[in-house]
């Protein structure tokens, strides 16, 4: 396992090179990757040069958000297949073999069952479009009750749910993103991600929530960094990954609403730290391993 930056999970933005820096400065071995700015850098002034602070930092590629409309019609669908091959060719350039896509938690077009086999049938087929690359897919949820008012249909929002879904996909490139606060949210247990193996597990969160607030009320602007109040056990939840043999990207989050009036660098700084703190208290070694037990 390796301490991951995401900008996104922290609410923090700015050019690839000032990212870069951010991420050496305060220890970070991996950066999540914009695939579309990346995209856009390399149209504009070629891969060479796209990729050339990325290679001198020597960074670990974290994740990249699956570039592809994949929950919508068949024609919006293909239409995003027939584009995919050269954006899996800009992950692979920079050695991003991790891609991660979130289910919406409710819907106004599809009953349960039906948009079950629906995802069933489309993620398997994205997982076989990936696959030759040897990129895998984590499936992200959404257990906060927000996104689910005024929808017809009620769709996955517990891990459970998404662990059953995954095990159903023919693709096993195909895995889940475990995310301690979104399992907390849904009222489930930390101990449900021991049903996974290290190959179902594509990346991982690490965040706390108040302990004032209860899981079934809490909304995403509960979401605070790892060591907040104590109420998830990041130090558990590394202990778990380690154990189980996950390899990935550990990423920090955070809403920004927890972390305003806080400069970028205070930001990332605080918020590698928790992640280095919960890091010593499992007994992990630098690379995320289980510090062997003296006799």
């Amino acid at each position: 396992m390796y301490k991951n930056l995401s900008t996104v999970a922290i609410g923090v933005s700015g050019r690839q090179s000032e990212i870069i820096e951010l991420a050496l400065s305060f220890g970070f071995k991996g950066i999540d990757l914009d695939l579309d700015d990346f995209h856009q850098q390399v149209k504009t002034h070629g891969l060479p040069h796209a990729r050339r602070l990325l290679d001198s930092a020597r960074l670990k590629a974290g994740t990249f958000r699956l570039p592809l409309v994949w929950d919508e019609s068949d024609q919006s669908f293909q239409d995003g297949v027939r584009k995919l091959p050269e954006l899996i060719q800009l992950a692979l350039d920079v050695g991003a073999k991790r891609a991660v896509t979130t289910l919406a938690p409710a819907n106004d077009i599809r009953p349960y069952h039906e948009n079950f086999e629906f995802h069933r049938r489309r993620l398997t087929e994205i997982g076989g479009l990936l696959a030759p690359a040897g990129i895998r897919l984590g499936i992200e949820f959404i257990a906060t009750p927000a996104l689910r008012k005024n929808q017809a249909y009620q769709f996955i929002h517990t891990f459970d749910a998404v662990v059953m879904l995954v095990n159903m996909i023919r693709a096993t490139n195909v895995g889940v993103v475990v995310d301690p606060w979104q399992i907390y949210a849904a009222g489930s247990h930390l101990d449900d991600v021991r049903k996974l193996t290290a190959d179902r597990i594509v990346a991982a969160y690490l965040s706390d929530a108040p302990a004032e607030v209860e899981p079934a009320t809490l909304t995403e602007s509960d979401r605070l960094l790892p060591g907040e109040s104590g109420k998830i056990d990041s130090a558990a939840v590394l202990t778990m990954l380690a154990e189980i043999g996950f390899d990935g990207p550990i990423s920090p989050s955070a809403h920004r609403d927890r972390l305003a009036g806080k400069r970028r660098e205070q930001i990332v700084k605080l918020a590698g730290e928790r992640v280095d703190q919960a890091w010593k208290a499992a007994g992990l070694t630098p690379a995320g391993k289980l510090l062997p037990v003296k006799k």
